[in-house]
């Protein structure tokens, strides 16, 4: 605590908040730099919330694989045998510069099925694979 002398001789108390402040200062500093490195962030590609309109003759070359109901796959509408996704998907994309895949499933397709269908599909060298939204896949 300070102590000041006036003219008439009389002692005033008042007290020392320049330590206060300080540690203060310290604090928020502190605190602004840790609340950005605890935020945990996930990379998240998100589609156009207007998409324009599409030309009239696209350049229709992306494969869309499909999963029924019953387990079996499709890709482009084409039936693939049972145990040839691997194989089926090697020939598409092994001369293919872009690795893009569409997966999708059924909805009454067991969740476990598709989760294969995808890792199958990166074991074969597909490096994006696209999900439509649940709305897409009742059209």
């Amino acid at each position: 605590m300070a102590m000041s002398a006036g003219n008439g001789g009389d002692l005033t108390a008042e007290p020392n908040v320049t330590p206060m402040i300080d540690v203060l200062l310290v604090l928020l500093i502190i605190f602004m730099l840790i609340v950005p490195m605890s935020r945990k962030a996930i990379d998240v590609t998100l589609p156009d919330p207007t998409p324009s309109t599409a030309p009239a003759n696209p350049n229709n070359d992306q494969i869309v694989l499909e999963v029924s109901a019953s387990g079996t796959y499709l890709i482009n509408k084409q039936p693939v045998p049972p145990g040839g996704l691997d194989a089926r998907l090697h020939q598409v994309y092994d001369g293919r510069p872009a690795k893009l895949l569409f997966v999708k499933g059924d909805t009454l397709a067991a969740y476990q099925t598709i989760v294969q269908a995808i890792d199958i599909a990166r074991g074969a060298g597909v490096e994006v694979i696209g999900i439509p939204p649940k709305d897409a896949t009742q059209r």
